[in-house]
């Protein structure tokens, strides 16, 4: 294996952690393990919630391992999924990234998207934002 390849790998592990620490932060929280599965519930609701092709611009600016857990059980047949709904949106992310209520995973859902928006561009995140119901968009900006 290249040096190349090594450092690649050591990147990306030293981007997630970046990530992960972020979003600790934004929840006030040290546990790793928490933090971990609501940013992979949160990017594979993304994900599902997303065209393919917006998934795919999406995608191409996350580091490359949160890349994997962004496509990991992806259906490119099912996509966008219908969720329309604060309700659905708030219970999938809190059985997903197994949250106490949706009360949490409204806070963990606007701490994601206050990481995400540091790490990825504007008019990427803005797009991303466009595809999704008033009410999604609310939850994410924190705003129920």
């Amino acid at each position: 294996m290249s040096t190349g390849t090594l450092d690649s790998i050591d990147r990306t592990v030293h981007q997630t952690n970046e990530w992960l620490s972020e979003l600790n932060r934004e929840r006030q929280s040290d546990d790793r393990a928490q933090a971990w599965r609501v940013l992979r519930a949160y990017l594979q609701l993304l994900r599902d919630r997303l065209t393919i092709d917006e998934a795919a611009q999406l995608a191409a600016q996350l580091p490359q391992l949160l890349r994997g857990v962004f496509y990991e059980g992806f259906d490119p047949g099912h996509q966008p999924e219908k969720i329309r709904d604060r309700e659905t949106f708030l219970a999938r992310l809190a059985e997903r990234a197994q949250l106490a209520d949706p009360n949490e995973a409204a806070r963990a859902a606007a701490a994601a998207t206050r990481v995400m928006r540091r790490h990825v561009s504007e008019g990427e995140f803005d797009d991303v934002l466009s595809q999704l119901p008033a009410e999604i968009r609310e939850v994410l900006a924190g705003d129920s």
